[in-house]
């Protein structure tokens, strides 16, 4: 992946299409000979230059902003050099191809920019750790504004600083059990007088709270899968138009109405919910048709592929004995088909239901799609399903792996606790588990980055980034 780390490289850094201003971004070791051949001048370091931009005839391509900006004070920690161009998609493909020209002319290997090299390179040369490239492209991504807060506070490197210092704890812990270990002779009691189980249970505790709060970080980022389960005409899509506020999905009194999935997301208090109708679940006999019989398939993939599932009643045909088993049926597949998964008993058309009685399963939601009641007692239970917590506003962005990375830390952790509660504590595995909590650790901001890894991070952002 590396191999060609050292090379110039030189990429279109705005979105495509057309625009006011387009960006032409170009980073490497000297750029001196790319800024002669397109400016036809040396450039004074970050300050915004008006001037020509020449072909390879010294005609003007286009009249801009030049900026230079010399390593190491730089994004990348190289030269970089960012041309702001008009935004014409012709231009600025012929000012690419000009810019490539001119390096490959000094340098043979210049070549254009793989997706996300240019915070790669940054990551590289310690301008940013692994955890803060991932927030630039989760800035970009953000789909809410509370992730774009969050991201944010990532990319200023409020995450990175929290794992740093549950690093360097780990480290004080590390440095007092292998010194133990390496000198035996000293007689030093080391669980009592350096406080060890004190300590690890503090770092531990701490660990957990981290933990949380990524955990809420990465349900910013990634929201929450949520698919509606039920027979045909109990209101699934009635109640996707109640939940997002529009008319997305046509609703009718027919059997069999929604045929095909309908997906949005709707925004609780910066969380994203991606929601999606599905057609009416039942046999295939009882499917109208061949067209029904695709989207009730469909409808199983959606299930399979959510979060959580709502799972809706009707309340006005609650008693009718074929309804209640064919309903019943329904939710024994889906016992079957996704057991474990989080599910919410939901009975809807509360407005048109002589009564609801008592007999409801315990956590079942009454509601009316068409009224909005109790509307907002489902919203707050799909945030507490989703994990979500009041306060967590302040929360950094946060990914899988890092939850992931921070749940093997706590893990370790608790291992480590058990050696140390033993009466003649194994010191050896108590060293071992902090060490394996300490890389975990440093997985997060790239201190034990595998290529594998950083390559498959680093593919996912857009070229010129």
């Amino acid at each position: 992946m590396f191999g060609r780390a050292q090379d110039p490289i030189v990429a279109i850094a705005s979105a495509p299409g057309r625009g006011a201003v387009g960006i032409v971004r170009a980073s490497g070791r000297d750029l001196g000979p790319l800024i002669d051949a397109v400016c036809g001048r040396r450039l004074a370091p970050r300050v915004a230059t008006l001037l020509d931009f020449r072909d390879a005839d010294g005609q003007a391509l286009d009249r801009g902003l030049a900026l230079h900006f010399p390593a190491p004070a730089s994004v990348t920690g190289e030269d970089v050099l960012e041309l702001q161009a008009h935004g014409g998609p012709v231009l600025l493909q012929l000012l690419l191809a000009r810019c490539l020209q001119a390096l490959q002319t000094a340098f043979p290997g210049a070549r254009l920019a793989r997706p996300g090299e240019f915070t790669e390179r940054a990551f590289l040369n310690d301008k940013l750790d692994l955890a803060q490239a991932e927030a630039v492209a989760d800035l970009i991504d953000a789909s809410t504004e509370a992730a774009a807060r969050s991201a944010a506070r990532s990319l200023g490197g409020a995450f990175s600083a929290r794992i740093g210092e549950l690093s360097r704890q780990t480290i004080e812990l590390r440095m007092l059990v292998e010194a133990t270990l390496d000198f035996p002779e000293e007689e030093i009691d080391f669980l009592e007088k350096a406080r060890a189980r004190e300590r690890l249970a503090a770092l531990a505790a701490t660990v957990d709270a981290a933990l949380r709060e990524a955990r809420q970080g990465a349900l910013l980022r990634e929201g929450l899968r949520v698919a509606r389960a039920g027979l045909p005409n109990v209101g699934k899509s009635s109640l996707l138009n109640a939940l997002a506020g529009a008319e997305l999905a046509i609703v009718t009194p027919i059997p069999g109405t929604t045929r095909d999935r309908v997906s949005e997301t709707i925004q609780l208090h910066g969380v994203p919910l991606h929601v999606t109708d599905t057609a009416g679940l039942r046999s295939d006999a009882e499917a109208a048709d061949e067209v029904e019989r695709i989207g009730i398939a469909r409808s199983w993939q959606a299930i399979a592929g959510a979060d959580l599932v709502l799972h809706l009643h009707d309340l006005t045909r609650r008693g009718e004995p074929a309804y209640e088993a064919a309903d019943a049926a329904i939710a024994a597949q889906i016992d079957r088909a996704l057991a474990g998964l989080p599910r919410v008993q939901v009975f809807n058309k509360a407005d048109a239901a002589a009564a609801t009685g008592d007999t409801l399963p315990a956590g079942a939601l009454v509601l009316s799609a068409r009224t909005g009641e109790g509307l907002e007692r489902l919203r707050e239970r799909l945030l507490a399903e989703a994990g979500w917590q009041p306060g967590a506003e302040s929360v950094s962005i946060a990914r899988t792996r890092h939850v992931e990375a921070l749940r093997r830390c706590a893990a370790h952790l608790a291992a480590a606790t058990r050696h140390a509660e033993q009466r003649d504590a194994a010191l050896d595995l108590l060293a071992e588990e902090l060490r394996l909590a300490h890389r975990a650790l440093g997985e997060i901001v790239g201190e034990f980055g595998t290529e594998d890894l950083l390559g498959e991070i680093f593919g996912r952002f857009c070229i010129g980034k």
